[in-house]
């Protein structure tokens, strides 16, 4: 799927220096006159005359399901145990799998293009299951059932459409899992609390599993990751984000937590994401503690109105935050791929 032109309708941010302007400048709120870029051609493949990093895989004992839990961790090239790294956690969507942001949004490709051409800090990057449940996935068919008509089978891990619940069969195990095609029709926007709501009991469930994730992330994964490697363990070194599901968390769980994340993305959340009242009620503490704050959806994207409300109510409450619209972006990872690169030059500077 080729990239589409994006353009960015409303930056907080008091001085833009291209594309790599320092994140820690957006603390006014101004319109936007210079566009953010596309991803260069080939920034999601790896180039062949550069250091790469390493992806491996690990396992933490989780409290809230009482037993061992995967996540992949992306580690710089050059890693070394006499190095502080930042960390990046990256949280994938409904249907969705720690795997999901090697093997569909190519993390691991895109971070060591950036770093190499010293367009990012170097950082860790944990890639968790961001589903904290025992209980079987009802995602695809699951135990919630099959759901109804509309526009066909929505994207693989998108959110179903209102009323409704998950499609009526998993997809193919070669396809791409959350963003395939387009998304079903968007809820309202803010639908449901830090849990959020969908149609059908079985979705209820997948609500339910996602929203448990905060308490793991902060709990069991954070503290584990840092006693296994080397790396900043402050809020300042410390950011979250994630697409669709893993968007909605990244919210929900980030802007909740500002003593654990200073830098917080939400890629074409889905309508797990809090109202943004309940998002960020004290605005005040927001400004005071947010180094980045990133709200990003593609305008052909049937759950725009989430992200556009979030960042609505931000303008409103003149929170300073990066909204960023892809023209002509779906529901899909060409968005996300695209997310992340521009999301990864921002970090930690």
């Amino acid at each position: 799927m080729a990239r589409r032109p994006a353009r960015l309708t409303s930056l907080s941010v008091a001085a833009i220096g291209g594309w790599a302007l320092c994140a820690a400048s957006l603390v006014a709120q101004a319109p936007a006159t210079t566009p953010l870029p596309n991803a260069p051609e080939g920034f999601d493949v790896r180039k062949s005359d550069i250091k790469v990093g390493r992806v491996e895989r690990v396992e933490y004992d989780s409290k809230v399901t009482g037993n061992k839990r995967p996540a992949m961790v992306y580690l710089p090239p050059d890693y070394s145990s006499g190095t502080k790294y930042p960390v990046l956690y990256l949280l994938h969507g409904i249907g969705g799998n720690e795997n999901h942001w090697t093997q569909f949004g190519k993390a691991d490709s895109i971070l060591d293009n950036l770093i190499a051409a010293n367009k990012a800090m170097p950082m860790i990057v944990v890639m968790p299951n961001g589903r904290a449940s025992n209980e079987p996935s009802t995602a695809f068919g699951g135990r919630g059932g099959p759901g109804g008509g509309g526009r066909g089978p929505a994207a693989p891990g998108a959110p179903p459409q209102a009323g409704q619940g998950p499609p009526a069969a998993a997809p193919p195990a070669a396809a791409a899992p959350q963003g395939a095609g387009q998304a079903g029709a968007a809820p309202d926007a803010g639908a449901g609390g830090r849990g959020g709501r969908a149609g059908g009991a079985g979705m209820n469930v997948e609500f339910i599993a996602y929203a448990a994730f905060e308490k793991e992330l902060i709990g069991d994964l954070v503290p584990f990751i840092e006693s296994r490697y080397s790396v900043q363990a402050d809020r300042e070194h410390r950011a979250l984000a994630g697409l669709s599901m893993g968007g909605g968390q990244s919210l929900n769980f980030g802007l909740a937590n500002l003593n654990t994340f200073a830098w917080v993305g939400g890629f074409s959340s889905a309508p797990n994401t809090s109202p943004p009242a309940q998002l960020v009620p004290d605005a005040a503490a927001a400004k005071k503690q947010l180094k980045l704050l990133w709200v990003s959806c593609g305008d052909k994207d049937s759950l725009f109105n989430i992200s556009e409300g979030v960042h609505k109510y931000l303008d409103e409450q003149m929170v300073p935050h990066l909204w960023h619209i892809d023209v002509g972006g779906a529901h899909d990872f060409p968005v996300w791929k695209n997310d992340l690169y521009h999301f990864s030059t921002l970090l930690f500077r």
